[in-house]
């Protein structure tokens, strides 16, 4: 009888600080607060993971952050960056055989037309790289950065392929690169988040926020996503009548309950959420101020064509210099609408790619000018693409041509570019054939960009794991290599 009762005061014990949680929270975001994370172990004594922070980085970082520009539906090469002039000679002739066969895609089927580049393409800078007419801003800067043509991957739907970029697996469940990268460096500002996500586009990837998620690891590593008017970050804000002193008695009786169910408990997502609470509280000061583009100067803004209260690519980009200004690690761009299939006018290469190209040229090159003319492109990472390329033929379903012209989604090859954080800049990597279809010298597969990522952060990808169910994981599974052609 007395275990009984022992049984039941414990559960009503467990009860009561879990309803006691729940009246305190009401306001400080339920769900959305475990957003609001803190990659530094403000609890460092009672933390648990296992990690030993001293081991990383495992040499002499050239990149300190890195800011990832992520086009969700995949950006047509062949428009932007891939030169091919034997294509236009193939416009709307069959496409060969011996392309299709043997060969699964989205949505093409039947024998499609060859479909030409819609946009002509000049040599630029010292380098002499090929860049496309739609970005007229971008080739001003190709001395600063290196173009890698032969990208592949293994996924040609968008979530998978997604997943499979930014958590080196196309099934949900694996830490986030952002996640990985902050949990073995931190952040190196206490007062922010160490990976933080911005979103254009109106809408988010196709693969959810999976993209930025934990996994495995402590949940505090998730990336923290933001927002460009209202609240930064949702229910940072205190309720109505809650005062600052108010609120920070409340957390303090809050962490109090969780330091008590860790010590009885012994759970480390117990400490996560003490982070969390401490870093929600902080954020309440430090994230509108950061977040404010109004406090730059009007030049700057008219060099990123940014505007306070959008929620676009432009001020994303100035959003994204001020936050690895202010010592955020991992910043994570996501525009969407590049999905071009030729569907619709806005989903057009010759129409659609050209607004999404002209909303994109100017501020993406701003960040690479402005960061360099701040000293900080030498130590900060720019990587910037899509998920899988697209087909050098135009698209088609069940044998119907498309209204518009449109490519589908494509495995083989595709282009990404990088700047900063030791990277050669006015560099042309690899090579793709006379259409664009295969890569055909110096292939680099994501799980290759990823290790190189790791690689310039002073992180081996090979040593860098997290033990879970009885395995040591890594970003990049079994695989990956670093392109040292690409480094200085």
């Amino acid at each position: 009888m007395d275990l009984y009762n022992d049984a039941q005061k414990r559960k009503l014990e467990f009860t009561t600080r879990r309803h006691f949680l729940k009246q305190c929270t009401t306001g400080l975001g339920g769900i959305a607060l475990s957003s609001l994370i803190s990659p530094q172990q403000l609890f460092a004594s009672n933390t648990n993971t296992g990690f030993d922070p001293k081991n990383l980085p495992h040499f002499l970082p050239k990149a300190k952050r890195v800011i990832y520009l992520h086009m969700a539906g995949a950006p047509s090469q062949l428009e932007l960056f891939d030169y091919k002039p034997e294509l236009k000679k193939l416009h709307d002739l069959d496409c060969p055989q011996s392309l299709l066969e043997g060969k699964r895609f989205a949505f093409i089927q039947g024998t499609p037309k060859m479909l030409g580049p819609q946009f002509d393409f000049n040599q630029y800078g010292q380098s002499g790289t090929y860049i496309s007419d739609a970005l007229p801003h971008f080739s001003s800067i190709v001395d600063d950065v290196a173009i890698v043509k032969a990208m592949h991957t293994d996924e040609f739907n968008h979530a998978p392929a997604q997943l499979l970029l930014q958590t080196g697996s196309a099934r949900s469940g694996r830490p986030s690169m952002g996640a990985w990268v902050t949990y073995g460096l931190g952040s190196e500002n206490d007062n922010l988040p160490g990976y933080m996500v911005l979103v254009s586009g109106g809408k988010n990837p196709s693969a959810g926020k999976n993209a930025w998620g934990s996994g495995f690891l402590p949940s505090e590593y998730q990336g923290v996503q933001c927002r460009n008017s209202g609240d930064p970050i949702l229910y940072v804000s205190n309720p109505n009548g809650m005062s600052r002193d108010i609120r920070k008695k409340s957390l303090k009786a809050i962490n109090d309950i969780n330091e008590s169910q860790y010590k009885e408990f012994n759970d480390d997502e117990t400490l996560s959420r003490i982070s969390q609470y401490e870093m929600a509280f902080k954020m309440q000061i430090s994230v509108p101020d950061v977040m404010d583009v109004s406090k730059e100067p009007d030049y700057i803004r008219e060099m990123y064509g940014a505007k306070k209260g959008e929620t676009s690519f432009a001020n994303n980009c100035l959003l994204a210099r001020r936050l690895v200004e202010q010592g955020v690690r991992f910043v994570q761009l996501y525009d969407w609408g590049w999905d071009m299939h030729g569907d619709s006018k806005a989903g057009s290469l010759n129409e659609g790619l050209s607004a999404k190209s002209k909303a994109i040229d100017k501020p993406m090159t701003a960040l690479v000018k402005d960061l360099k003319q701040r000293g900080l492109l030498d130590d900060t990472l720019i990587v910037w693409g899509g998920e899988f390329g697209r087909t050098p033929m135009r698209e088609n379903r069940g044998g119907r041509i498309m209204p518009y012209y449109g490519r589908d989604h494509h495995t083989e090859a595709y282009s990404i570019w990088m700047a900063g954080g030791g990277i050669k800049g006015g560099l042309s990597y690899g090579e793709t054939d006379e259409i664009g279809y295969y890569g055909i010298k110096d292939r680099v597969h994501i799980h290759d960009l990823q290790a190189t990522i790791l690689n310039q952060l002073g992180i081996n990808h090979e040593k860098f794991t997290y033990n879970f169910q009885g395995r040591d994981f890594r970003l990049t599974d079994v695989h990956g290599r670093v392109i040292k052609d690409l480094l200085v």
